[in-house]
């Protein structure tokens, strides 16, 4: 649970705030323009017309974006924590500890993104720090999650988060000593082959990871216990073991076993989009032979070409066509007797054309079924369902597109309901934690019958979709 060393820091809290895009003029800045060429090499990439309307000014939302994103790299602690830091009295030691001497102070729940350093898929991450006052001073609760931001908006992995945060926190504030506990929740993105063949897929991988400093550097301290007792006052359900279990774990997908099977094919990955990933770590302000981002832009393009439009048009055009005739019986069947047949919670997995960052969720669909006939396969929709998404989208067309092919294999009279969390509500300057997004599209009969689309929506079952 050891911090970093403290020399890791001194540059950090000795110098000033760096020059910021926000004096600069975004668009004025060389390493800007240069992400935003690297950009367009990923779209042509994936077979995608960098001119077309909808991905124009994909290179300028992406940079801009992963700007905001990482701008922890030209901040520093020194900066936040000067002038917050308040006089507090504390208690005679006869007596007991409280206030600035020896008191301890929790702040929970702190909701954080990151940047994984081993794909560069953002994570989220819930924050909770406590640190015993010392010297008779108390830092302001709000510049935890200040600082907290300045070592999330990085290239990370949890571990190496969390020590950085205890460590600048530690030697920021002075105090007796500092603890960090972050619980992570990394998306789990399906290849378009694991989506087709595991419809069980998990889609999160979580970590829970903690570093401590002074006197929470002893893991088996009372004061560990007395900080894990009051998190769980508020239902936060941590204890060291957990803290140890998750530390030995994998933690980004990609670099599981399951996904280095495929590495014959991060091998063949186009080296021109692997040339382009190179070139955006180095705008951020990273250093792309830094040993943990080695293999990181290869990792990022394998998991890029899932979206690469030539090859999901290709699959689709041999997939559906064809089967038009599916559902028709032999003989006319009597509208009259049709009752409304659905399937709930079909899993989608897709990517931003805006902002090339992934969106994930369900798709409901109901349509009129007559009496006698057998519904179509489950695993028809589901089909139809990644096939439109598995490439670079927008949910609104998404959800017409699944419609208007449901509907030519049904008949015509189609609903379609598409729930989704996008990672770019979190990961952009927005921040909006917890927020989804819900999409409808309604064909034939459905636009027209008012009762008969309730019946659909009140059947629809409530949806999380946060790590």
């Amino acid at each position: 649970m050891g911090a970093l060393d403290e020399g890791h820091f001194d540059l950090e809290l000795e110098n000033g705030v760096k020059l910021s895009s926000l004096e600069l003029g975004f668009e004025q800045e060389p390493d800007a323009l240069a992400i935003e060429d690297a950009v367009e090499v990923l779209l042509q990439g994936l077979g995608e017309d960098i001119n077309r309307e909808g991905i124009k000014k994909t290179p300028h939302r992406v940079a801009k974006a992963l700007r905001e994103g990482t701008k922890g790299y030209t901040q520093n602690v020194k900066d936040i924590v000067e002038g917050a830091l308040f006089p507090e009295a504390g208690v005679d030691h006869g007596i007991g500890h409280a206030g600035g001497a020896g008191g301890l102070v929790i702040v929970r729940d702190l909701d954080l993104f990151s940047y994984c350093q081993s794909c560069l898929l953002p994570f989220q991450v819930k924050f909770h720090v406590g640190y015993v006052p010392a010297g008779q001073r108390v830092l302001g609760l709000s510049k935890f999650s200040r600082v907290a931001e300045v070592f999330s908006k990085r290239l990370q992995n949890p571990q190496r988060l969390a020590d950085e945060l205890c460590s600048a926190l530690q030697h920021g504030i002075k105090p007796a000593g500092v603890a960090v506990i972050l619980q992570c929740s990394h998306l789990h993105f399906p290849n378009l082959e694991s989506a087709f063949l595991d419809p069980n897929h998990q889609g999160w991988v979580k970590a829970l990871v903690s570093s401590g400093a002074g006197v929470f550097e002893n893991e088996n301290a009372d004061i560990w216990s007395d900080l894990l007792s009051l998190l769980r006052f508020r239902g936060i359900n941590v204890d060291k073991t957990h803290i140890k279990d998750y530390a030995e774990r994998c933690w980004c997908p990609s670099m599981s076993s399951s996904s280095s099977k495929h590495s014959s094919k991060i091998e063949s990955a186009n080296q021109g989009m692997v040339a382009a990933v190179v070139s955006i770590l180095r705008s951020l302000g990273e250093d792309p032979l830094r040993e943990e981002l080695l293999g990181t832009p290869r990792r990022f393009v394998k998991w890029l070409m899932n979206f690469e439009n030539s090859i999901i048009d290709m699959k689709l055009n041999g997939f559906a066509f064809g089967r038009m005739d599916l559902l028709k019986p032999n003989g006319e069947v009597s509208r009259s007797n049709e009752h409304i047949h659905s399937e709930l919670n079909l899993s989608f997995w897709s990517q931003c054309e805006h902002h090339l960052l992934p969106f994930h969720g369900v798709v409901h669909i109901g349509y009129f079924c007559a009496e006698g006939l057998n519904p179509i396969g489950k695993s028809l929709l589901q089909s139809i369902v990644h096939f439109y998404g598995f490439k670079l989208q927008v949910q609104e067309r998404l959800n017409r597109q699944i419609a208007e092919t449901v509907s030519s294999l049904l008949g015509g009279d189609v609903i379609v309901v598409v729930e989704a969390s996008h990672t770019c509500m979190i990961a952009r300057g927005i921040e909006k934690f917890g927020s989804s997004t819900a999409t409808i599209a309604v064909l034939g009969r459905f636009s027209t019958d008012h009762s008969a689309r309730a019946m659909f929506l009140q059947n629809i079952p409530k949806t999380t979709f946060d790590g």
